[in-house]
């Protein structure tokens, strides 16, 4: 995927005012609408100044691409890294899924996710709207799924300064985070969005749950994934073996036979919801290396007293 520098399309520095991006798309819009250009590209440069604007137009868009963007040149091969809109908050406001198939593919990996409504209502005492509902990407430790837990998280809200400008302000929230909370799942903080106008209520901040990289287990859904090593007397005779979890270790018997890429279900022990997920072990035998002179006479008996032969189907 290539990067697009929504600065060049516009023709306007990257510190650019408000003011200044507005009057730049808009003139660049009369030279380039379909209705009115004779240029032969004219229905593509327009589609590259709406998804232009549209970034640049919003602060909190602005803000989040000026981040992930520099150091990139246009048309530079580029990917997103993992998780790097972590922690913004975004207001609800986006774009319906029509109105984004108009935008490129960079744009749709950067900012497709971002939905959402406005709920309004008026009063028979004058116009009251509810508050914009705010959403941001959160990380937590796996070990919370297990537990619950109380965090202090902080999140990064976009804002436009007087000059047109925007910065980044910072607030810290104290979020109650639920046992057997999955991935994907969001966590509902009651009138924590945006201000609602005339009295009405507050929008509310939806905190989309992510977890931290594992050094040992991968998170698939409610299910947990682990490679489990162990040694060739325990796949070939069977074995109960430990194995350490988030929730506390776990006996797992290893079945007599068990084979290097097989897997094995332990129904019942992944995240600890209703239901509760699995914990899915891919089992890895290890051997022990030849390094002493008693391990080289095992490996050598072995050789001879057993018929073994790993490749069966290999003609001599």
């Amino acid at each position: 995927m290539e990067f697009h520098d929504y600065y060049k399309t516009l023709g306007v520095a990257r510190n650019a005012p408000a003011e200044d991006i507005k009057k730049a798309f808009r003139k660049l819009a009369r030279k380039f609408h379909p209705d009115v250009s004779k240029e032969s590209d004219a229905e593509l440069r327009m589609r590259q100044l709406n998804e232009a604007y549209a970034v640049l137009s919003d602060p909190e868009k602005r803000a989040a691409y000026d981040q992930l963007g520099r150091g990139y040149q246009p048309g530079q091969e580029f990917r997103p890294p993992p998780d790097w809109d972590t922690g913004f908050e975004f207001s609800s406001r986006g774009f319906s899924s029509q109105e984004e198939a108009d935008f490129s593919d960079f744009f749709a990996e950067l900012f497709g996710h971002v939905r959402g409504r406005h709920r309004g209502f008026h009063t028979h005492g004058g116009f009251q709207s509810r508050g914009v509902d705010h959403h941001a990407k959160v990380l937590l430790d796996l070990e919370d799924a297990f537990t619950g837990a109380t965090r202090q998280l902080s999140l990064r809200v976009p804002s436009m300064d007087v000059q047109g400008g925007v910065q980044l302000r910072s607030r810290t929230l104290s979020v109650k985070i639920p046992k057997g909370v999955r991935e994907g799942q969001l966590i509902r903080l009651a009138g924590q969005g945006a201000p609602g106008i005339g009295g009405a209520p507050a929008g509310d901040l939806f905190l989309e749950v992510h977890f931290k990289p594992h050094d040992q287990l991968k998170v698939k859904g409610r299910n947990l994934h682990l490679t489990l090593q162990v040694a060739p007397w325990e796949a070939a005779l069977g074995a109960v073996v430990p194995v350490d979890l988030p929730g506390g270790e776990l006996k797992v018997r290893i079945p007599p036979g068990a084979q290097s890429g097989s897997e094995l279900r332990v129904r019942g022990k992944g995240i600890p919801a209703n239901p509760p997920g699995d914990l899915l072990l891919d089992i890895q035998v290890v051997l022990p290396p030849a390094n002493t002179t008693k391990a080289r006479e095992l490996y050598e008996a072995m050789a001879r007293e057993l018929s073994f032969n790993p490749r069966p189907d290999r003609r001599a």
